[in-house]
């Protein structure tokens, strides 16, 4: 059975971030409030006809019911589907479907934490399995070191490359006025920050920060009535291949190799045709595996790759343009943000505006490298 995606017959009308970074005294649910009402006002659709809410909360298991009631709208269907930071991706999926079936009229997905002012550190009802937990893994970062050890071991990756990936990010973030970490950073400065799980060191995981994202989609015919240029929807598939990384049959290939090449194929292109990149970059080893499994270079290149400067300012791939959950933000979840910057690149307003930018593959990662998402954006020239 083939996949049926409606390419281009959906599309984003408005976009919005609030409190990125550190935001003190909001609750994870004000902040995805006000990430809605913000994404509502770029759209200039009013907030009782959102008919369709998506949202997963680190925090709130009904976080869909809390939302609504939040909000103070009754919408048609709501969707909690919790596949970390992939549930963005997947929750775009499910709308654009209902959307384009006639199901919905408009569709809110959501997110908002606040694990930097509440606590500095993840917050997540994740946890290693039953098989796993007698090892005592950090979770999850023990599982992205398992799969960089033997990336590092089977294609000869090394430290430094994966040092590039996070050098890259800051230099992205240095002028990105929304990003967090700024300032100098050297991949000297990578290798001789504190180990953590070898071979993951401090400045090769992501940021702990506050932040809330949301996009608004309706069908694209409503969406060219909007006050922003529209941004379709071309393809968007996603994929799960396990819970825990130990189930993996090869920890260095992710169901990435899955979900991309099924939304190019959606959406008519290919990597050599992608204009901007925004990946989850929770650790430096994600960048490699999923320029790798999105077919943006062979299995086993990504280390050099990425070396060079090649994903940096100036670079011949745009890569996390807004510096990325290394540099930009992390709050939890990093997916939505990813399509935000997205968005943003094709409509011509980011921060680090990459020219002519026509076509945006943003890509989602949950779990241990467990689930997998990819979506396909264009300008309005692309359908």
């Amino acid at each position: 059975m083939g996949d049926r995606f409606p390419r281009g017959r959906t599309a984003v009308a408005g976009a919005a971030t609030f409190g990125v970074g550190e935001a003190p005294g909001f609750s994870t649910i004000e902040l995805a409030a006000r990430a809605v009402q913000g994404a509502l006002a770029d759209a200039g659709i009013a907030l009782p006809e959102v008919d369709g809410l998506f949202i997963a909360l680190p925090d709130d298991l009904f976080a869909g019911l809390s939302l609504a009631q939040h909000l103070g709208i009754h919408p048609r269907f709501t969707d909690n589907n919790r596949t970390g930071g992939a549930s963005f991706m997947s929750h775009l999926v499910t709308a654009v479907l209902m959307l384009d079936a006639g199901y919905l009229d408009c569709a809110v997905i959501a997110y908002g934490s606040n694990q930097r002012s509440s606590g500095g550190r993840l917050v997540t009802p994740a946890r290693a399995d039953r098989w796993d937990a007698p090892y005592a893994p950090l979770y999850p970062l023990s599982y992205y070191a398992l799969a960089a050890a033997r990336h590092m071991h089977q294609f000869g990756t090394t430290r430094e490359q994966l040092a590039e990936v996070a050098v890259a990010a800051r230099r992205w973030a240095d002028t990105n006025p929304e990003a967090f970490a700024k300032g100098p950073l050297t991949v000297e400065d990578v290798l001789a920050s504190r180990m953590i799980s070898t071979p993951i060191a401090a400045r090769d995981c992501c940021l702990v920060t506050d932040g809330a994202a949301a996009l608004v989609l309706v069908r694209t015919d409503r969406a060219r009535d909007c006050p922003r240029p529209p941004v379709p929807v071309l393809g968007a598939a996603a994929a799960t291949w396990y819970n825990s990384l130990t189930q993996a049959g090869d920890v260095t290939v992710t169901a990435a190799a899955e979900s991309g090449p099924r939304a190019m194929a959606m959406a008519g292109v290919t990597p050599g045709e992608i204009d901007v990149v925004q990946l989850y970059d929770a650790f430096t080893i994600n960048t490699v595996l999923f320029l790798e499994d999105l077919g943006f270079c062979a299995k086993g290149e990504g280390g050099a790759f990425v070396s060079g400067g090649r994903i940096a300012p100036g670079g011949a791939l745009p890569v996390n343009t807004n510096g990325g959950g290394l540099s930009c933000c992390h709050p939890g979840m990093y997916g939505l943000f990813a399509m935000v910057e997205a968005v943003r690149q094709l409509r011509g307003e980011a921060a680090n505006q990459i020219a002519g930018a026509e076509l945006a593959l943003a890509h989602g990662n949950g779990g241990t490298l467990s689930a997998q998402a990819t979506v396909i954006f264009g300008g309005a020239g692309t359908v």
